[in-house]
């Protein structure tokens, strides 16, 4: 560890980063590459996450739909989860799961439920009650009017609680390092008195995130044309 901090003491030297103040784009054009397995690392761990969140907390969610009961009760315990501190809970769970990836995404994936379940309930709970009755009087079962119905109406809450869940994740990620699982979490750490270092690790968080928001912004205006009609 001190011969590698002394190399990137030498090697910043060398640059004249510290008379630039440690912001140096000749340093990055050259170094960039250090950051491409990371990047990689982080884009699996909010993917993973993000995608195993949505299957568990949509599941529930229409669960809870038929059986207003669970709504309570998923609700408290994915609202525990969500205040657990997530460095603690990187460190709660390796004793249990170990380090690596396992124990990140578990950590990752708690974080999800609580905001996507809430926008599924409170998009299904949204749609007009006329339109259901609509649907059953043109003869629709309830698993039609769940799927034909509820679930498209309820897309834009649906949506928008993904985008929320995968930029929180994002930056949750950041600390999945401490669990041995890798990410830009690590690069940023590794020298936060580097101006260079944090801006590139940093700046690729925020545009991930930006990335995927879009992305998923994108996907809710394919599957929600009707919203995109003009009035004549």
């Amino acid at each position: 560890m001190i011969v590698e901090a002394a190399l990137k003491i030498h090697e910043r030297t060398q640059s004249d980063c510290v008379s630039n103040d440690g912001f140096c784009p000749a340093w990055i054009a050259h170094n960039f590459d250090r950051y491409t397995h990371p990047f990689w690392q982080h884009v699996y761990l909010v993917v993973v996450a993000t995608l195993v969140g949505f299957a568990v907390a949509t599941g529930l969610a229409l669960l809870a739909h038929r059986r207003r009961w669970l709504v309570g009760w998923v609700t408290t315990v994915t609202g525990i989860m969500y205040t657990i501190p997530s460095l603690s809970l990187f460190f709660l769970l390796q004793p249990v799961t170990g380090r690596g990836k396992t124990t990140a995404l578990i950590a990752l994936v708690s974080y999800t439920l609580l905001i996507i379940f809430r926008n599924v309930t409170t998009g299904l709970d949204n749609v007009p009650p006329e339109t259901r009755d609509a649907a059953r009087g043109l003869g629709m079962t309830p698993r039609q009017v769940l799927w034909r119905v509820e679930v498209p109406l309820a897309l834009p809450e649906i949506m928008a609680g993904l985008r929320v869940a995968t930029t929180t994740t994002v930056g949750l990620a950041t600390l999945a390092f401490f669990a041995g699982a890798g990410g830009l979490g690590g690069s940023i750490f590794s020298d936060l008195t580097f101006k260079s270092n944090v801006i590139v690790a940093g700046g690729l968080c925020v545009l991930l995130a930006i990335v995927l928001d879009l992305l998923i912004l994108g996907v809710q205006r394919a599957l929600t044309p009707w919203r995109r009609a003009v009035p004549a």
